[in-house]
């Protein structure tokens, strides 16, 4: 089959999932449609849109969501990485409803702020003082205008397709919406190219920021040796190293840089650690934080109405102290990289050339037969096929994000699992030769 031949039934094949999408979801589609005259496409976050329209959720209790027309799918979109603990976890609950009858904006210190503080810095090696904020996208703004004020540079560095919030993220490139920072970009995993970056500007440099998985583009873990590379340099011209970790915390008891034993000079934390709830981290070590310090009449001014709020605080020590202990963040860990690795049997032993990247609970699938090292691994034909197996893992009532990640979480069982290798199986039973073919023809 020819290059023009195999996208024309690619194109056929998307648009027949899409077909039987609209005919099983018409209450989404009319949602949608209605919707359109208030928000801007419908929706008021824009990775949640999809052609031809994304579903309208209802309810969701564990692992599982329900939508306007009543399906029930397992939810390995998982919020993104937020949904750790699923819906409905009673112990998450019991703290925020404990927090709404004591007391809802406080406009004091709480406990709660204190205790979820102690939690953290008690967990991740790197984290000797903390700072709340809203989101990981605040986390990551005040971690990046920190280093500026500490080192009075202005230039930061960050790598291609990674994502550290709403006005933070490099697709490819710069964004339109992107805060006016002074980024120089480089490729991740590139150590000779991002050696000769951090020296070119090491004079005017602040900060390197980094995701020790690059998550959005594509859950590829960094080197090993990359990460020591940025560590050994960025001390060398002065800058801070920032490890943004607001994914990767969830992976066993002290994220990534527990695992190998890191220490970078600020790290980020966010998405799950409110137990689902809005919140964000930020901190590092004890002198960069003391900045922050108001005693001494010189501290910085870090403000933020909903820094402390006690719905989030409250939920946050039920999850971090209660629910996601450290023993239950290590036995998951192992449990959903065993999950990941039996994908990568099953699509071997098919001989398909899909591949689960990633670590333990966050994973990506690509259409490879080997790992993906750096988002300019991925082609164009792994691109083009993302939209059909989107489509047929929801008409398989497996909801999953439309790039092509899974997201796991605590409540989940082995049947949930099962039926995600079920449906990635019968995408592969029917269109195996096709996903042979696009590739080829890239």
């Amino acid at each position: 089959m020819d290059s023009i031949d195999t996208i024309a039934a690619l194109n056929k094949a998307i648009e027949d999932a899409r077909e039987r999408y609209r005919a099983a979801n018409p209450l989404s589609g009319a949602a949608e449609e209605n919707a359109l005259q208030y928000l801007p496409g419908g929706n008021t976050r824009s990775v949640l849109h999809f052609e031809p329209f994304p579903l309208t959720m209802v309810s969701g209790e564990g692992a599982e969501v329900t939508d306007l027309d009543g399906h029930h799918y397992a939810d390995f979109v998982g919020e993104y990485s937020a949904g750790l603990f699923g819906h409905s976890d009673p112990r998450v609950r019991a703290a925020i409803e404990e927090a709404l009858d004591t007391g809802i904006a406080m406009g004091a210190p709480t406990n709660y702020e204190r205790t979820l503080a102690g939690l953290l810095c008690e967990r991740f090696p790197a984290l000797e003082q903390v700072r709340f904020c809203n989101s990981g996208t605040e986390a990551n703004l005040m971690a990046l205008t920190t280093a500026c004020a500490v080192t009075g540079r202005n230039k930061l560095m960050a790598f291609r397709d990674s994502y550290h919030g709403g006005v933070i993220k490099f697709p490819g490139g710069n964004c339109e919406l992107n805060v006016p920072f002074d980024f120089v970009l480089s490729d991740f995993n590139d150590i000779e190219g991002t050696k000769a970056l951090i020296r070119e500007h090491g004079d005017d440099l602040a900060a390197v920021i980094i995701e020790p998985i690059l998550g959005a583009g594509g859950n590829i873990p960094g080197d090993r040796e990359f990460l020591n590379m940025l560590r050994e340099l960025t001390t060398d011209v002065g800058a801070l190293l920032i490890f943004d970790e607001i994914k990767t915390a969830r992976l066993g008891a002290a994220g990534v840089q527990g695992m190998l034993d890191f220490t970078p000079d600020l790290t980020t934390v966010g998405k799950f650690i409110a137990g689902g709830l809005p919140t964000g981290v930020f901190g590092g070590r004890a002198d960069l934080m003391a900045r922050y310090d108001p005693r001494h009449g010189r501290g910085w001014n870090h403000a933020g109405t909903f820094n402390n709020n006690v719905c989030s605080m409250a939920a946050g020590c039920a999850a971090m102290g209660e629910v996601f202990t450290s023993e239950r963040a290590d036995e998951f860990l192992k449990w959903s990289e065993a999950f990941r690795l039996s994908l990568n049997e099953m699509f071997a032993e098919r001989d398909v050339p899909m591949y689960a990247n990633g670590m333990g609970s966050m994973i990506a699938i690509h259409f490879s037969k080997v790992a993906t090292k750096s988002p300019a691994h991925i082609t164009a034909g792994c691109q083009s096929l993302r939209p059909l197996l989107h489509m047929e893992m929801l008409l398989e009532d497996v909801l999953i994000c439309k790039r092509g990640d899974f997201f796991l979480s605590l409540p989940m069982g082995e049947s949930h699992l099962t039926k995600a290798r079920d449906a990635l199986g019968t995408f592969i039973d029917k269109h195996k030769h096709l996903i042979e073919d696009v590739l080829a023809s890239q």
